[in-house]
């Protein structure tokens, strides 16, 4: 075996007192072919004899072994096989006990023909993200198809002191195996070895009709075991539909407790804090601001922008926050960092805020979890002013506006800072403003077509169509408006390969506002289009503007079992006028057709207005949003959306062609109305 450093990262040794002792016959006598075995491989999967899987949990340490044994019948699984990383963390220690394989039932060892490289497990540092992680790369010579691959390994971390969170609690999250592999013995253990009892809390267990059974908590006290034990197994889920079953293991607690034990350490830092001692030159610029809204502003946006954020897993990960004075200095902290900033900063001027625990990947499974702090990836905070509570994101950058314009967080569980705080949930929002106000104005006049596009943007959209607008190429954004507007006017159905630049000439889009007060973004797009009709294959001339950014398929599609649909839509408004120099048709009916949706979680809107040459559509779209549909109220959402797709979503016109035969083929279409 070939070793390029020293053995900090990785040992090879046998496993540890509570790990099983699994020798050669043993394993040999596992991997015996069967029915089932056979069944798999003639199906072209690969197959695993055994999978023995343990963690363990101590107030020193967690730790994980794995001795696994598995066909190499398919190349992808030999290729993944032959190389694989292995990421450890700053005092982790990655142990090698077996790599075998059995080759026409001969054991051969393989650790000789291993070679391991320790590498920096970082590509974020540039970005702000430091860590003291290590890659353990393993590279294994001669493997072949059909050999069967044996491996034995560990994870041992032992707890230093900037682990006190880990060392104080424990999470861990056992996820049933992947539906793939076919096992022939396989068996998960945990061992609590604390002092302190665990919990554990089955979720999305089914039973054999396929309904999820209620949740289980069990508790385990130190020196007991958890054992999950099968023969001849295949995890079966609807992985489109269905989560995964899982086991949530946490030191036994409540969200009171863990709040009252959190509380301090932040109680502690905001204590040694003196806004007018260690940032005078802010204080300042604070107290120069008579309008307490715009003070409040300043005091949001200084710390998002001028406070940069870093992520240094060696001094921040699971530590208490860094003290206001050292962000200040520095100019940078992490999310805890930042946000004890800002509030230091806004107790100075008055404004009620707190620290609260977050984790936008994981919001909806927290309710199925077990409490435990390690549950929270982030920090934001929470400020409560004239009567209104919002939230705000110390680590976000290019957000704007006063406190009710700027960006809208949408996440429902969080778990405030402060003593005898239970887990909380957001109420369910309805903004006061439109995300998108657009007007558009579309005139045919001698075959010519001016296109004229005003839109504003408000609040989150604001903050991201500046971003865009401020990092794309003109031409780029340009394109993009284009290939919309190619879709909405239905060109993709009567010139679908015309270069779209030949279609929208002499296209222009330009800023024509941007009040950073208000958060608005306001822009204006122009075009002209020869032959702006749709025409189509009966050569029926049509002017047509359906935004399908109005049809939320991602509603009418969703068909998940067992995670509700988030609602976190904008409020919309359009306007869209079609002009045209010739006769329409005032009565056909999709042109007047008009809609009313009062739905619980939107109301939807969309009024006419027809004249002998042009007509109007006005839509108004106002959702409730920052909530799950409860599964008995779905249908109907959805219905009500597939009630929006069909045609109430823009406005089409119909050109009466002249001439004698055209009015005779319009008076008989009529009178089939």
């Amino acid at each position: 075996m070939e070793n390029t450093v020293d053995l900090e990262n990785y040992k090879i040794q046998k496993p540890e007192n509570w790990a099983p002792k699994i020798d050669d016959n043993q394993l040999i006598e596992s991997i015996k072919e069967s029915d089932f075995s056979n069944k798999q491989v003639e199906e072209g999967r690969d197959f695993c004899y055994l999978l023995d899987k343990v963690y363990y949990t101590s107030d020193n340490e967690n730790s994980e072994y794995a001795c696994v044994a598995y066909t190499l019948n398919e190349p992808s699984n030999l290729e993944s096989a032959s190389v694989k990383d292995v990421v450890v963390e700053e005092n982790e220690t990655y142990i090698i006990h077996r790599i075998s394989v059995l080759r026409e039932g001969v054991l051969i060892d393989k650790i000789a023909d291993t070679k391991i490289k320790v590498l920096d497990s970082e590509n974020q540092s540039e970005g702000g993200i430091l860590s003291s992680n290590k890659k353990v790369n393993i590279t294994i010579k001669d493997l072949r198809l059909y050999d069967v691959l044996i491996t034995e390994d560990s994870r041992v971390k032992v707890f230093t002191d900037r682990d006190f969170m880990r060392k104080e609690f424990l999470k861990y999250v056992y996820v049933t195996p992947s539906t793939y592999w076919a096992y022939g013995n396989y068996k998960f253990t945990f061992i609590n070895d604390r002092k302190d009892p665990i919990a554990y809390k089955k979720a999305f267990f089914r039973d054999d009709e396929g309904n999820v059974l209620e949740p289980e908590i069990k508790h385990l006290k130190k020196g007991e075991r958890f054992v999950i034990e099968k023969q001849d197994y295949i995890n079966f889920f609807d992985t489109n539909r269905e989560i995964a079953p899982f086991i949530d293991f946490a030191t036994d607690s409540s969200w009171v407790d863990l709040a009252n034990y959190i509380a301090p350490l932040y109680e502690e830092i905001y204590s040694k804090a003196s806004l007018k001692e260690f940032a005078p030159k802010l204080v300042e610029k604070l107290d120069a601001i008579a309008d307490k809204d715009e003070q409040l502003q300043f005091a949001i946006d200084y710390v998002q922008n001028h406070v940069y954020y870093i992520f240094n897993a060696d001094e921040m990960n699971g530590h208490k926050p860094q003290e206001p004075s050292v962000t200040y200095e520095n100019k940078q902290g992490d999310c805890k960092a930042k946000s004890v900033l800002l509030k230091v900063v806004l107790d100075y001027i008055n404004v009620d805020s707190s620290v609260v625990l977050v984790n936008f990947n994981t919001d909806h499974y927290i309710t199925h979890y077990l409490p435990s702090l390690l549950t929270f990836n982030h920090v934001i905070l929470k400020i409560n002013y004239k009567g209104e509570t919002y939230f705000i994101d110390a680590t976000s950058r290019d957000e704007f506006g006063l406190i009710e314009n700027r960006g809208f967080i949408y996440f429902l569980h969080y778990l405030e800072v402060k003593q005898n705080q239970g887990l909380q949930i957001r109420e369910p929002h309805k903004f006061s403003y439109y995300g998108i106000n657009e007007k558009v104005d579309f005139s045919a006049q001698n075959s010519i077509g001016k296109l004229k596009l005003v839109t504003t943007y408000k609040g989150n959209r604001a903050n991201y169509m500046r971003k865009y607008f401020k990092n794309t190429n003109k031409r780029e954004i340009v394109d993009s408006w284009n290939n919309f507007l190619f879709y909405t006017l239905n060109y993709s159905n009567d010139r679908n390969g015309t270069d779209i630049r030949t279609i929208f000439k002499d296209a222009v889009i330009e800023i024509v506002s941007d009040d950073k007060k208000l958060n608005e973004f306001t822009i204006q797009y122009n075009a002209e289009i020869e032959n702006p009709y749709f025409t189509d294959q009966q050569q029926n001339r049509f002017l047509m503007y359906f935004d399908r950014n109005m049809v939320k398929n991602g509603a009418r599609d969703f068909m998940h079992t067992d995670i509700p649909f988030w609602h976190n839509f904008d409020n919309e408004k359009y306007e869209v006028n079609l002009l045209t120099d010739q006769k329409i048709d005032t009565q056909e009916k999709y042109t007047i057709q008009e809609s009313t949706i009062n739905n619980p979680y939107f109301d939807y809107t969309s009024r006419k207005k027809v004249t002998k040459n042009g007509a109007s559509i006005y839509i108004d779209y106002k959702p409730l949003v920052n909530l799950e549909i409860p599964q008995k109220d779905f249908e109907e959402f959805r219905n009500a959306h597939h009630t929006v797709a069909d045609s109430n979503f823009g406005i089409g016109i119909d050109i009466i062609e002249q001439g004698l035969l055209n009015m005779l083929k319009y008076s008989f279409k009529k009178r089939l109305k």
